[in-house]
């Protein structure tokens, strides 16, 4: 095996017995990621590229383009020797039909045909779904869910997002949007507005927009807080809270023991409805560690119901920013 860094990428070519190569592309809203993957699902090949959503999907999708046509000049591969493309987006998706209905935080995709797009340009089974549920993928053939039959991956940063595995297959639902967890309810009426519309979900409570809210309510009600100080009057955010809490900060403690009760009264309610072996935790907020997961697994076991409560493992998630290409490299097959 030889391992080349050119220009700040990474490639590894492998001698010996042909492997299945797929393509896994990541897109998000300030970057496109994009991994040549084997089939034991390493990474060989990665580079990344702007997704510049300003400036039209059309734009982004031709730097898409570009880049698979990088990816396959500098691994020396040709469209033959690639199984499938994968694409993992945050929002609504089509995973039959191959198309992005809505991405909220890429303005302009909205009912883009991204799987056609790109089969036309390079003639590759092409497939496209929900990022979370790529990085549910991911971590179930290559992460912390390897050997699991039934596990819920979930994300927790500005929104909360979720990927189900049961009876190890990926769930999508009618009309593939199952495993909007973010959007249980925990509260009737009168609750925070949440950014689907409604009020009183669970990202409402607990997720990076809410940890600065909180920060900023103890700030204003005279609350002596180190993460203010580290602030150093600009922004507060969910990092410096998080560093906060990690320093002993009694303030900041508070706030991601709230946040884990929250997460852990949602996650009780799925827990006894879908009985899980696991549920891997990742996601910027969830990067906090046990500050975050303590207070959520002691929540969990005393809200959720005894059987189902005692089968659960609560673990953190072990692929990192790599499961969202690892994850949609597999959809050809899933």
């Amino acid at each position: 095996m030889f391992v080349i860094v050119f220009r700040n990428r990474t490639i590894v070519i492998n001698k010996g017995k042909a492997m299945k190569n797929r393509i896994g592309i990541d897109v998000g809203g300030t970057n496109v990621k994009i991994a040549l993957v084997d089939d034991k699902g390493k990474i060989v090949y990665s580079n990344s590229v702007p997704t510049r959503a300003e400036m039209g999907y059309e734009y982004t999708v031709n730097n898409i383009k570009q880049a698979i046509y990088d990816l396959m000049k500098e691994t020396k591969l040709s469209t033959k020797d690639i199984e499938g493309i994968g694409f993992g987006f945050p929002g609504q998706v089509d995973y039959k039909a191959g198309i992005v209905r809505n991405a909220p935080n890429i303005p302009g995709w909205v009912e883009v045909p991204i799987a056609k797009l790109i089969e036309d340009e390079f003639k590759i089974p092409t497939r496209v779904d929900n990022d979370v549920r790529c990085a549910a993928l991911g971590e179930l053939n290559y992460g912390a869910g390897k050997g699991c039959e039934n596990l819920i991956c979930i994300t927790v940063g500005t929104g909360i997002g979720s990927g189900l595995i049961v009876n190890g297959k990926l769930v999508r639902g009618a009309s593939n949007a199952a495993g909007e967890i973010g959007h249980i309810k925990l509260q009737i009426h009168d609750g925070p507005l949440c950014g689907c519309g409604d009020t009183g979900c669970l990202e409402a409570f607990a997720s990076g927009p809410s940890i600065v809210a909180m920060a900023e309510d103890y700030i204003r009600g005279g609350k002596s807080t180190k993460f203010r100080e580290m602030a150093s009057g600009g922004d507060i955010s969910p990092y410096i809270v998080c560093e906060a809490a990690k320093a002993g900060d009694p303030v900041a403690k508070r706030i991601f023991t709230i946040m884990g009760e929250y997460i852990g009264v949602g996650l009780a309610s799925v827990v006894n409805l879908l009985n899980p072996e696991k549920i891997i935790i990742g996601g910027g907020v969830a990067d906090a560690g046990d500050i975050l997961l303590e207070p959520l697994k002691e929540t969990l076991k005393k809200r959720a119901m005894k059987i189902a409560g005692s089968a659960v493992e609560v673990v953190p998630a072990q692929l990192g920013n790599t499961a969202g290409v690892i994850g949609a490299s597999l959809l050809i097959e899933s």
